[in-house]
């Protein structure tokens, strides 16, 4: 709803306006994932034009968040298809890099997916942060993804931490499948358990190891 752009332009002026200058901010994720449709999950929820809304929509959430001016830069990762070329990206992911500071992107594979998307975006010459991995079960891991982000100087964020009300720790396939009765076989994301032990020590110890704490 097009008549509802000048609440949201507010909205977004007001928060970047309010932390633009925080240093516990590091960048501002204008728009998470804006064309997934959530297949499988909440999908009839989701407008059918979802994709045509936020293609108009999108430029301007960053064109308000810049005017702001926030010291921090402004990013909207990109997560699916091909972006080995600009003639591959979709007219969202043109928008997403073009008007990016810092190009971001998801990525859930294995390790040598994971290195091949970091490859792709490489020309861009602009950092690099890698805001969402970690699938336990999809073949993304730590052990896997850290040495090659630490070796292209990719910044890796993993979004959980302990299994808590979020849920994450349980797999995609919960919203089809809900674990009320058990624990999933693997892990989907997080790193302790409630109590504070870890879910694999080995996964604990490596990155202590591997960002230098011990």
């Amino acid at each position: 709803d097009s008549s509802q752009y000048p609440r949201l332009e507010a909205y977004v002026k007001s928060i970047v306006g309010a932390f633009g200058r925080d240093k516990r901010v590091l960048g501002w994720d204008v728009w998470n994932e804006p064309d997934n449709i959530n297949r499988g999950s909440y999908e009839d929820l989701e407008p059918k034009n979802k994709v045509a809304l936020i293609l108009a929509l999108l430029p301007k959430v960053f064109e308000w968040a810049r005017e702001a001016h926030p010291t921090q830069p402004l990013t909207s990762g990109v997560w699916k298809g091909g972006w080995s070329s600009r003639d591959k990206l979709d007219a969202m992911e043109k928008i997403q890099i073009e008007m990016s500071d810092v190009i971001s992107f998801h990525s859930y594979d294995k390790p040598e997916d994971f290195e091949k998307r970091i490859l792709w975006l490489q020309p861009y010459h602009r950092p690099i942060l890698c805001t969402e991995y970690m699938a336990r079960g999809n073949g993304s891991t730590f052990q896997g993804s850290l040495p090659i982000a630490k070796k292209y100087h990719v910044a890796a964020i993993n979004w959980g931490l302990v299994a808590g009300k979020t849920q994450t720790y349980l797999p995609w396939d919960s919203w089809q499948h809900p674990y009320t009765d058990r624990e999933p076989a693997i892990w989907f994301h997080e790193i302790f358990r409630t109590d504070g032990i870890p879910y694999r020590q080995e996964e604990a110890e490596f990155i202590r190891e591997i960002i230098g704490r011990k």
